[in-house]
């Protein structure tokens, strides 16, 4: 069965994005997405024989490098975009007791603003701004691999999701810090990781955004609530011709 990249095609979204349809689903797509929103591909079919695309690295440098080898081609037809009219800001509350707020902001170009808090853990408090380009992609969000703690990897395993996580592609944390501090590639790895999550996350909006993307503690939830608040309100947005 084929299921669409698409935002209302999301259903679970408590430890990754799940695409569901006509009773099909496949789950944990956005490290796969953000690469090919990052590679500015429009038009790709993927064959899954699983319920979720591999690991790999725990990043999105992986796919990037499969992309690359397959190459790609050029279509006739033009390329267009989502431009964000007005601001477009969705909040949720956490279950910790804070507040996950998540805004697409009209821009002239697609950029990225995150700050993550976790004061109950070793990653604290961390920002990053990113001006979306391919190459800016592929160097500062690409190779940030994922994260969690240990007692969340099993929660997955027990989901049956993240089954190929390990120490190798996935920085775990426990009370005391990063387990495999080796693997780290950036000192803070944690927000580039999240911006190269909320990247494929936007990636289901089906055509490239022109806006500033904020994000304050978000995640998959919040991301997605906000493509439906954007899509739900058409003086928002417009479609516009790529030169």
């Amino acid at each position: 069965k084929a299921i669409p990249a698409l935002y209302d095609r999301v259903g679970e979204t408590r430890l990754g994005k799940v695409l569901e349809q006509d009773g099909a689903s496949v789950g944990v797509v956005e490290h796969l997405m953000a690469a090919i929103a990052g590679a500015g591909i429009d038009d790709l079919l993927i064959t899954l024989d699983g319920p979720e695309p591999p690991i790999l690295d725990g990043d999105a440098l992986s796919y990037l490098a499969l992309l690359d080898e397959a190459g790609r081609a050029e279509q006739s037809r033009p390329r267009t975009a989502i431009k964000v009219l007005k601001p477009v800001i969705v909040e949720q509350g956490q279950k910790n007791g804070g507040m996950a707020r998540a805004a697409l902001l009209p821009a002239d170009a697609l950029s990225y603003r995150l700050e993550i808090s976790f004061p109950q853990s070793p990653i604290g408090e961390q920002a990053f701004d990113f001006a979306f380009s391919a190459q800016g992609f592929r160097d500062q969000i690409a190779p940030a691999r994922t994260f969690g703690f240990l007692a969340e990897l099993e929660a997955l395993n027990r989901l049956n999701l993240a089954r190929g996580a390990s120490l190798e592609n996935t920085l775990a944390l426990d009370e005391s810090g990063v387990v495999n501090k080796d693997r780290m590639r950036f000192a803070d790895e944690f927000v580039r990781h999240k911006i190269l999550d909320a990247v494929g996350d936007m990636a289901l909006a089906g055509s490239p955004l022109i806006a500033r993307f904020a994000g304050f503690r978000s995640g998959h939830g919040i991301n997605n609530a906000l493509l439906r608040a954007l899509f739900a309100d058409p003086g928002s947005y417009r479609q516009v011709e790529l030169s």
